[in-house]
């Protein structure tokens, strides 16, 4: 689960070295100058997941170095992989400097001296994956050279492994222990794949994890074209670069087909507006049509087979309002 802290109840004068510590522990010391020490706010919350770490940090402008000698004194030796959502950070790192924006991810490492700070003075939000260095599968000299370097996130694999880890914010304090082990696994193999395509050595990664990251592809690809009708196995296949047999192949084990995934997911999407108040007065026949069901009647029978109910039934059991039975007030403890 998720462990936050922050600076609320942190007295001004202890704040740098509050934060200090924090980052210390959360990625690895640091030096830092804080611009106004009474009015710094941060805050961090950490989600450990097997041998990575995830963490989010939101700070007030600063400025943070690690330095040669907090190297000898202790050097963790992770990579840290780190995706601006708020504000902008500057980083530099063997002799490369990088001024990030939103959507930005640069790659940096605890064991070379770097320099990082916030130049936006209402400060910055960065999500960091703390990962060892021997658990990415590429060459260390290439990894070393892209030190420093922003990669971008706003399309492909980027915008693959962006939005997965959006959804760890959204969803890992519902995950088990097994659940949180298999998070490490999608975590690494993204983290690696994105890593592999920026430096162009893709063939150098495991054959497992290039599986793992065009099977996540795959998905983004049709979460994001469920409304196009001409969505088919066959379109997703062509779009990367595959044939139908390797795609199906890729689905074994699965426990769906290609076919019944796209179904699903549009399905998922029909629930999810007919649930939504502000789209009752959307016909539910154009919302089936809306995610691929241009005919009511297969779209109620599909309904029903996955949900036990019928769309029009379930989107009234989402707008009528609960009501005392007849003849009996309601009491204060029941409003």
């Amino acid at each position: 689960m998720w462990v936050r802290v922050a600076t609320d109840d942190v007295p001004a004068r202890e704040r740098t070295d509050w934060y200090q510590d924090v980052v210390a522990q959360t990625i690895a010391p640091h030096r830092l100058k804080i611009t106004d020490p009474a009015g710094f706010q941060a805050s961090a919350r950490v989600l450990r997941l097997g041998r990575i770490e995830l963490s989010q940090h939101v700070q007030s402008d600063h400025l943070a170095w690690r330095t040669p000698h907090l190297i000898r004194r202790g050097d963790p030796e992770d990579y840290l992989l780190g995706l601006i959502t708020h504000g902008r950070k500057a980083i530099s790192q063997r002799r490369t400097v990088s001024v990030m924006d939103p959507g930005d991810v640069v790659l940096f490492d605890t064991s070379h001296p770097y320099s990082a700070g916030s130049p936006a003075p209402r400060g910055t939000a960065v999500t960091l994956l703390r990962i060892p260095r021997g658990t990415i599968p590429l060459p260390q000299n290439r990894l070393d050279a892209a030190l420093g370097h922003r990669f971008g996130t706003r399309q492909g694999l980027g915008a693959v492994f962006r939005r997965f880890l959006t959804s760890i914010d959204a969803h890992a304090a519902e995950c088990t222990p097994l659940g949180l082990r298999v998070l490490e696994r999608t975590v690494l193999d993204l983290a690696a794949g994105l890593l592999a395509q920026e430096l162009a050595r893709w063939r150098h990664l495991p054959e497992e994890t290039r599986r793992q990251v065009l099977l996540h592809r795959i998905d983004a690809f049709i979460d994001h074209h469920l409304a196009d009708s001409r969505l088919t196995p066959q379109a997703v296949a062509a779009r990367h670069n595959i044939s139908l047999r390797t795609l199906y192949a890729l689905f074994e084990g699965r426990g769906d087909t290609v076919s019944a995934l796209i179904r699903r997911r549009r399905l998922e999407r029909c629930r999810e507006e007919l649930a939504d108040p502000s789209r009752h007065r959307h016909p539910i026949q154009a919302i089936g049509a809306q995610w691929g069901f241009p005919n009511t009647s297969s779209f109620s029978r599909a309904f029903r087979r996955a949900y036990g109910i019928t769309p029009s039934a379930y989107r009234q059991s989402h707008l009528t309002p609960a009501v005392p039975p007849a003849g009996r007030r309601q009491t204060p403890s029941e409003g």
